[in-house]
């Protein structure tokens, strides 16, 4: 793969399903062999901690990015390549998007979904061009994409933007499409079909 780094999307906690660490796990391994560096919240708990210590303990860079409200309740990572702490949440997800190559999402809650979109939308109005990626671990997206479909079939999202992200439910998979994917090109016009 020959992308640098992928910015990494997941929950503050494992999950019920022992599937979800496993999948973030393998994740964090698989880009530290390939030379691939991590980019994510920067917390030493749930996915978020799981994925960065595989990508550490196979050898990886890791960049975390925090917020200062936060540093305390998601337990900032001691053992980071490096951590950032920032003053709010805005500033994490465009330090983050600004170090990333591409974008992975993991199972995760609101916080996952608010930065998924982020970059979905920052991508449709051209603000990035980098390939974004569902990891479907068990069906956890199946139903976020169906509203996506949806949405495309109500004419809120044009057809072509359903094309911003790419879903796979294995990380060899879903590594490979994202090498592959183009996204379409940003807006060019609001008004229109």
């Amino acid at each position: 793969m020959a992308r640098k780094r992928i910015c990494v999307f997941c929950g503050s906690s494992p999950g019920r399903r022992p599937a979800f660490a496993a999948a973030a796990a393998e994740l964090g391994t698989r880009l530290a062999r390939d030379g691939v560096g991590l980019v994510y919240g920067g917390g030493s708990v749930g996915l978020m901690g799981t994925v960065a210590d595989a990508a550490l303990a196979a050898g990886g860079e890791v960049l975390g990015v925090i917020p200062d409200m936060l540093a305390g309740k998601e337990v900032a990572h001691p053992g980071l390549t490096r951590l950032y702490l920032v003053k709010s949440m805005h500033e994490r997800k465009a330090l983050m998007a600004e170090m990333s190559d591409a974008f992975v999402a993991l199972p995760g809650g609101f916080g996952t979904l608010d930065e998924l979109f982020e970059a979905i939308t920052w991508g449709q109005l051209g603000l990035h061009r980098k390939p974004i990626g569902l990891l479907d671990v068990e069906g956890y997206f199946a139903p976020l994409v169906s509203f996506v479909d949806r949405a495309v079939e109500d004419g809120f999202v044009r057809p072509p933007y359903r094309g911003l992200f790419v879903v796979g439910a294995s990380v060899d998979g879903l590594l490979a499409s994202l090498g592959r994917h183009v996204p379409p090109p940003p807006i060019v016009s609001w008004v229109g079909p």
